[in-house]
Formats: structure tokens, sequence, C-alpha cells
């Protein structure tokens, strides 16, 4: 197999270690992994191994956790990255966080959220062009129309979690990360926001970084897994029937 290069790769991390806060423990502690360009990666692991941490950290979320050892590279441009560089990271990189659709801005439409990376970014938009993204995404996320002159509280659960969906897609990213982004989603739901991730996969290249622990998430994405435990990297394969494991972890993680 030929060596990755840039154009390759979409993440790449080399022991890269998290802590929390200023003197805070590492949340992740010397992991290593590399995510194709439109390939999938499945990040699993019990609670409190560092799955969200490292997620926000490669998004570029706004949080406590910071790099404090080895190196991320997303998209090219490095994990640590600030100003300017730290913008365009947010930029080709969507973000889905765990429970968002809880924390959507209480004062804003359905339309302002979604629109909101666009506008925080060019006053000057077209607004007719803006409407219309807007509505081809409630549309392909089947919500109705009429969602979006809607506030967030008038929103079922599951709807307010296809909104931050739709808001973390609307600048069309290269790298989506989400964390367990399939929430509060019925199940019928669920196979229209799948197929629309992959759609994006085959149409744009866009790749796919998801904390979930349910195993017909990763199959359906045909997705590589990286298991963590306690900050650690205890088990990783091309596949979830291609795994290889540390000799002392002896069992699977629970869905």
């Amino acid at each position: 197999m030929p060596p990755h290069t840039d154009a390759d790769v979409s993440v790449r991390c080399v022991d890269l270690s998290i802590a929390r806060g200023r003197r805070g423990p590492r949340v992740v502690d010397g992991v290593s992994f590399t995510l194709e360009r439109g390939g999938a990666l499945a990040v699993m692991g019990p609670a409190g191994s560092g799955k969200s941490s490292l997620a926000a950290v490669l998004a570029g979320a706004d949080t406590d956790a910071r790099i404090v050892g080895g190196s991320a590279f997303v998209e090219g441009i490095p994990a640590r990255a600030r100003g300017r560089r730290r913008r365009v990271l947010t930029y080709v990189t969507g973000w889905l966080g765990q429970g968002v659709g809880a924390d959507l801005p209480a004062r804003l439409t359905v339309s302002d959220i979604i629109a909101e990376p666009i506008t925080s970014r060019d006053r000057r938009v077209n607004r007719r062009a803006l409407a219309i993204r807007v509505a081809e995404l409630l549309d392909e996320l089947q919500l109705p129309l009429g969602a979006a002159a809607k506030y967030p509280y008038e929103l079922s659960a599951g709807m307010r979690q296809r909104v931050a969906l739709a808001r973390a897609l609307v600048l069309e990213p290269r790298l989506l990360v989400g964390d367990d982004p399939l929430a509060n989603l019925d199940p019928e739901v669920r196979v229209t926001v799948r197929d629309a991730l992959q759609r994006r996969r085959s149409e744009t290249g866009m790749s796919l970084l998801l904390v979930t622990n349910e195993e017909d998430v990763v199959r359906h994405f045909a997705a590589a897994v990286l298991v963590l435990r306690d900050g650690h990297t205890v088990g990783s394969g091309r596949s979830l029937d291609d795994m290889l494991w540390t000799p002392d972890e002896d069992a699977r993680i629970a869905p």
C-alpha cells in the first residue's frame, strides 16, 4: 500500500495527548491514527474514556480540553492552530457536539440557527441564496419547511438534533465530527440522516469522525474503529471484524 500523502489524509494524530484545563489530568494519552479523506472512523469506548474530548479538540470546538503532547492535523491544519488558521479549521470542519440539539440558541429561529455559520462570517451574504440553502437542508433531513420560522422550544428533541446537524453541514465541510450524532432520532429518521451523510461521502468526499458505541452505525458507514479506555487506545481496526486489541484488553465495548 502506498504511503499517505497530505491529499489522501483528512485527520492525522501522532502520539496525541489532551488534558483538561491548564493543570488538569490527561484525558487522552498517546493516541495515534490516520483518517483517510472520504473515509469514516468510529471512536468507541466507555464513558470517561476521552472520546468526546478527542472529538472536540479535532473539531476546533470551544472547550477546556487542550493538546499537551504529540500532534494532530485536520485537513492539513494543526489542531493547535490559533487566529486565522483556527478559523479556517472550523470552516472546513462541521462539529456536532454531544447533546447539542438541547442547547440551540433559544432566541433564534431555526433558519437563523442553521445559517449562523455563514452569517457570522459574512454580513453581506445573499439572503435569497441563503434561504434556498436552508430550505434544501431542511428538506434533506426531513424537516418541514415551516420549521424555518419556528424556535427550538417548539420542536421535538429529534427535530432539534436535525437542526443542529443542518447547521454543521451548511458550510459543506470536508470533515464532519459528530459526537453521538444519531441521538434522539426515530428509526426512520436515522435512516434519512445516515443516507444524507453517506451521500456527502460519495459526492463530495466528506470524511466522518463519529463518536458512537452503536455497532449498526459503524457497519453502515463501513467505518474503521478506534477504541479508547481511560484515554488510551485499547483496540483498533479497519472494521469491527478486523480488530486488534492490547494484551490486557479482553472484551469489546458494549453498545
